[in-house]
Order: C-alpha cells, then sequence, then structure tokens
C-alpha cells in the first residue's frame, strides 16, 4: 500500500531545517510534518535523518493503522506484526503493545527488536493510542556512540566475539500456550525459537558503522567462552551501552510517533504507570547482521 495525494511527489521540500537534534548522538523531533502526506523527496530526507540520528519522534500526528501500515512501506518492507504475538488490532503488519492484555509482557528491560531471529528488523514505528496521565517513558542507547567511546582494547575484543540470541526466555511460554503456532516471519510459519548467533558488533549496513548489538532482553551469552566470562562481558558492555550519555528519553504525548533504526539502538520501555497504555508497533525487514571482517553473522 502507498499512500497518494494530489501533492507532487517530486523535487526538494523544505524538510531539513524542521529536525531538530535533540542530543549530539542520538534522537531528533520533526517538526511541522504529516506523515500521512510525505513526498518522495520527505522519505529520503526522514531516512538520512534516521541514520544520523537513530530516532525519530513526530508530534501531532492522527495516523489510523492504515496509515501507519501505509508509512511502513513508504519507509521500507513491513513484516508481520511480530513473530510471535497475535495480531489482535485491524491489521497483521501491526503489533497491539496494550498493558490490558492479560498476555501482555511488559519492555521494561534493555532490548532491540526481535534479535532472536535470522533477520531482525531493520527498523521500527512506533504510535501512542492510548496513555497513562503519567509514566509510560521510552529511553533509546545508542549502540554505535557506545562503541566509539569503548576503550580500544575493549573494541578488538569485542569485534572478535559472536553472542547467541534467545527469544525463549520472553516468548517460549507465549508460542506453547498458542499450540506453538506463531505468526508467518519470512515466509515460515514460526512453531519454535531456535537460539541464533549474532556478531557482537554490528556493521551497520548502510553507514558502515559500528555499534554493540547486544542486549540482556534477547541475547543470552557469549560464544566460546565460559560462563563467567560471558556474564562479565556482556555486563560490562550493557554498563557501558545504558550510560546516560548514550540515552534519548521521550515522553509520549497522545498523536506522537516514534521511528527507530533497531541496527544501531536499544530501547527500555519505563514500567512507572498503572492505567492503560496502548501503543501500536509496525516493523520494517531487515538483514542478517554482519561483523566486522571474519565475523559474519549466522
Amino acid at each position: 500500500m502507498t499512500i497518494t495525494t494530489d501533492k507532487p511527489t517530486t523535487g526538494t521540500t523544505n524538510l531539513g531545517p524542521r529536525i531538530e537534534p535533540l542530543g549530539p548522538c542520538i534522537g531528533a523531533r520533526v517538526r511541522a510534518v504529516d506523515l500521512r502526506q510525505l513526498t518522495d523527496s520527505d522519505v529520503a530526507v526522514v531516512h538520512e535523518a534516521l541514520l544520523r540520528h537513530k530516532v525519530l519522534f513526530f508530534s501531532g500526528q492522527e495516523l489510523t493503522d492504515d496509515d501507519q501500515v501505509a508509512l511502513g512501506n513508504r519507509l521500507g518492507d513491513l513484516t508481520a506484526g511480530h513473530p510471535v504475538a497475535k495480531s489482535n488490532g485491524s491489521r497483521a503488519e501491526i503489533y497491539n503493545i496494550d498493558s490490558t492484555d492479560p498476555e501482555f509482557s511488559f519492555s521494561d528491560v534493555w532490548h532491540t527488536d526481535v534479535t532472536f531471529v535470522q533477520r531482525p528488523p531493520a527498523g521500527s514505528i512506533l504510535r501512542a493510542v492510548t496513555l497513562p496521565p503519567t509514566g509510560g517513558d521510552t529511553q533509546w542507547a545508542d549502540s554505535q556512540a557506545a562503541y566509539r567511546s569503548l576503550a580500544e582494547p575493549v573494541q578488538h575484543l569485542a569485534d572478535q566475539l559472536t553472542a547467541v540470541h534467545d527469544g525463549n526466555r520472553e516468548w517460549g511460554a507465549y508460542l506453547r500456550r498458542h499450540e506453538n503456532r506463531g505468526n508467518v516471519w519470512d515466509g515460515v510459519e514460526v512453531t519454535s525459537i531456535p537460539p541464533v548467533e549474532h556478531p557482537v558488533v554490528r556493521v551497520h549496513p548502510e553507514t558502515g558503522e559500528k555499534g554493540l548489538f547486544v542486549q540482556p532482553g534477547f541475547t543470552s551469552h557469549i560464544v566460546g567462552v565460559s560462563d563467567a566470562e560471558s556474564r562479565a562481558i556482556l555486563d560490562l558492555l550493557y554498563a557501558h551501552l545504558t550510560k546516560p550519555e548514550h540515552l534519548v528519553r521521550h515522553r509520549w504525548s497522545p498523536g506522537d510517533v516514534g521511528i527507530w533504526d533497531n541496527r544501531s539502538t536499544a530501547h527500555y520501555a519505563n514500567r512507572d504507570y498503572t492505567a492503560p497504555r496502548v501503543m501500536r508497533r509496525v516493523t520494517l525487514r531487515g538483514d542478517v547482521p554482519q561483523g566486522p571482517a571474519g565475523v559474519p553473522g549466522r
């Protein structure tokens, strides 16, 4: 699906000056943009800004489910809403994140979306539907800034490592409750969640930048080292990834939309609310993560 308007979809726009960085490395606010009416030039500028700022925030949007799917298809190729969780909204591409759902799983752990598959999503688009009066913020960490600020010997160590990502810890019981029948992901129905291996340092396929590609949500251990060594290495990298200077935090308002690059960020949804919170997410199809020379994705 694509968005069609009466406006021309070629030529230049004045979108650039409306992009306001929120910090030196991560986060930008994009003002005076209707995500339902993006021209081709707007899409190109948003894409470039996403590579640079990693996460973009748009306020005052009035997207429907169909609009959100159409936006995703302007920015990439959409996956199913989730490999395992059932899409209980109007579109199969939408993952409905509803805190009132008895099977809802809070995201109060640092994670990168769906890294437990061979081809994790390249990006995510999240919109606020129902918000609590207070709380419910989301934070993002810049994995590339975190890698750059590691001491050089630690960078060299991380460059050589591979990690296992395991979705069973979060989604295994859910899948069993649903008779081992998940959704169709990459053309195959998900009936199990076999652990996968990804490089600890991911080379971004578009920018060539290195970033840490481990997070406590789905990374279980480092390959080829002892359990004690794995825990020590991962604890060091997690603590470094989530240092305040690598973070941006967003307080959601009605009509907000956040778009982030899944290849260069991790995020954390604060669990500091009791009133209902409903968000809807679509994800953009990604590729197999590749590491530095000699450490390919597997």
